[in-house]
C-alpha cells in the first residue's frame, strides 16, 4: 500500500502532522505551518474538511451545547466548528502549496461532498475521523475512490470497527489502516492502551498505527515498537496562535524531537539477527575463557587451582572446563597462559 509515493508497512513510520484548527483563520499561516510540519520531519500534512453547516446545525438547544468533561464544554456545537473549520476556498492553494515544497497533503472529509471537494484535487488518501466510524454511507463512499483509508478509533465499539472494515471491503477497498485512538483532547497516557493495536492486526488484519492526543512524545514513539506504521499528531505553528487545537498540539521543535525519536525507535528496532558485525566480535576476545593462573609442570594435572575461567577470551571456552579438569599438561606452562587443546593430555 502506498500514500503517494510513501509505502506504508515498510520499516519507516509514515507520520502525520494534523493541521486541524490551528491556522488562525489565516491562510498564511497555514502555508507557514505547512512548511514547519516539513521541516519538522513530518512525512505529510493533513487537513480537516468540513464547514460548521456540514458537520452540524445552527442551533442552541441543550442537545448541542458540549458538555462532556472536554476542553470545549460550554460551547455550542456549530460556533466550535465555524471557528475550527479550513475555509474550502483554501483547500486548492494549500494542497497545492504542499505539493510544490514536497509533502504529502491529504484531508479527513466529514460528510460527501467534503470528498467530491477533494476529489478534484486528486489527494493520495482519506483520513475517516474517529467520531465519523459509525457513518457507514460516508465510509462507503470515501472507499469507493479506491484510495487508501485511514480509520481512527478513539470512540468505536469492535462491533463499529468491523463494520466501517466491512463497507471498505464492499467497495473492494482493501487498503485499510486502523489507527488507535483515545478521544481526549488532551488524552492521559494510562488510557493509550497501545496494545490494542497489536490486536487490530490479529483481528482485523490490517495496518495499523496511532492517533495520538496525550501531550508530549512518549506514546507515540512506544507505538513504534509496537508495530506503528502511521502515526498522526496535531502540529501547530506557535502555540501563541491559539485555536481549539492548540492544548494538545506540538509545535515545531516539540514535532522534530518526536520525529527524530521515532527515527532513532526504528533503528533500535533493526531485524531480527544474530550475526556478529566485526565489532562484536573482537568484543569477545574480552570474554571469560580458561587461563593458566600459575605456572604448571609437564605432566602436571589441570585443578581449579590452577586453570580458571577468567577473562580475557584468548583461551578455551569455559564449556570444556569438565574436560580440562583432570587432564593434564603435555609441557610446562607459565601463569597467565591461554589454555589449547595442544596444552592438554
Amino acid at each position: 500500500m502506498k500514500i503517494s509515493n510513501f509505502e506504508i508497512g515498510g520499516k519507516k513510520t509514515f507520520i502525520i502532522a494534523e493541521l486541524s484548527a490551528n491556522h488562525g483563520n489565516d491562510i498564511n499561516i497555514a502555508k507557514k505551518t505547512i512548511k514547519a510540519a516539513k521541516e519538522a520531519g513530518a512525512d505529510a500534512i493533513k487537513l480537516q474538511t468540513y464547514t460548521a453547516d456540514t458537520i452540524t446545525m445552527d442551533c442552541d438547544n441543550e442537545y448541542f451545547r458540549l458538555d462532556n468533561g472536554s476542553i470545549w464544554d460550554g460551547r455550542f456545537l456549530y460556533d466550535l466548528y465555524k471557528e475550527a473549520h479550513t475555509p474550502w476556498e483554501w483547500h486548492e492553494e494549500l494542497i497545492n502549496y504542499a505539493n510544490k515544497i514536497g509533502i504529502i497533503c491529504f484531508s479527513s472529509p466529514f460528510d460527501q461532498t467534503a470528498v467530491d471537494l477533494l476529489e478534484k484535487f486528486s489527494v493520495p488518501a482519506y483520513k475517516i475521523a474517529s467520531f465519523e466510524i459509525t457513518d457507514i454511507p460516508l465510509i462507503e463512499y470515501v472507499a469507493s475512490k479506491g484510495k487508501p483509508i485511514i480509520i481512527s478509533t478513539g470512540i468505536a465499539t469492535i462491533g463499529d470497527i468491523e463494520d466501517a472494515i466491512q463497507a471498505c471491503k464492499r467497495m473492494n477497498n482493501n487498503q485499510i489502516i486502523l489507527l488507535k485512538c483515545t478521544s481526549e483532547y488532551p488524552a492521559n497516557i494510562e488510557d493509550a492502551n497501545l496494545l490494542t493495536m497489536q490486536n487490530f492486526k490479529l483481528t482485523f488484519n490490517v495496518e495499523v498505527g496511532l492517533s495520538d492526543h496525550t501531550l508530549g512524545t512518549v506514546v507515540p514513539v512506544t507505538s513504534v515498537a509496537l508495530g506503528a506504521k502511521v502515526i498522526e499528531k496535531h502540529f501547530i505553528l506557535d502555540k501563541s496562535i491559539g485555536g481549539p487545537d492548540s492544548s494538545f498540539s506540538l509545535d515545531k521543535e516539540e514535532f522534530k524531537e518526536m520525529v527524530e525519536a521515532v527515527r532513532s525507535a526504528e533503528k533500535a528496532l533493526g531485524n531480527v539477527s544474530y550475526e556478529l558485525t566485526d565489532k562484536k566480535k573482537n568484543n569477545r576476545l574480552y570474554a571469560r575463557s580458561l587461563f593458566a593462573v600459575k605456572d604448571i609442570k609437564e605432566g602436571e594435572a589441570f585443578t581449579k587451582d590452577n586453570v580458571r575461567s577468567i577473562r580475557p577470551g584468548y583461551g578455551l571456552s569455559p564449556k570444556y572446563s569438565k574436560e580440562v579438569y583432570g587432564s593434564f599438561a603435555l609441557k610446562d606452562i607459565q601463569r597467565g597462559t591461554p589454555l589449547d587443546w595442544k596444552l592438554v593430555k
